[in-house]
């Protein structure tokens, strides 16, 4: 239980290495749970927390690239010009 918190509450909220938007946030936090879940069900390492950290923070850019929300007034042009 001391490991699953301090990795909840410390590492995983990391501003260096956690998504920028609340959509990315709670998608993160799902994953890392997720992963929790399989280390420690499937596998045999019981205190799966840094490895699920540590797999979703490379799915940060990712994360961060399709939940990016739009700018207000910014239309997507087909054509360049020149």
């Amino acid at each position: 239980g001391g490991g699953l918190m301090l990795g909840a509450f410390f590492m995983a909220t990391d501003y260096a290495t956690s998504p920028v938007t609340k959509k990315g946030q709670v998608i993160f936090g799902i994953g890392c749970g997720l992963f929790t879940v399989f280390i420690r069900y499937f596998g045999s390492y019981n205190e799966g927390v840094c490895y699920s950290i540590m797999v979703m923070n490379l799915c940060v850019a990712l994360i961060d690239k399709y939940t990016k929300p739009t700018r207000f007034g910014v239309v997507k042009s087909d054509k360049k010009e020149g």
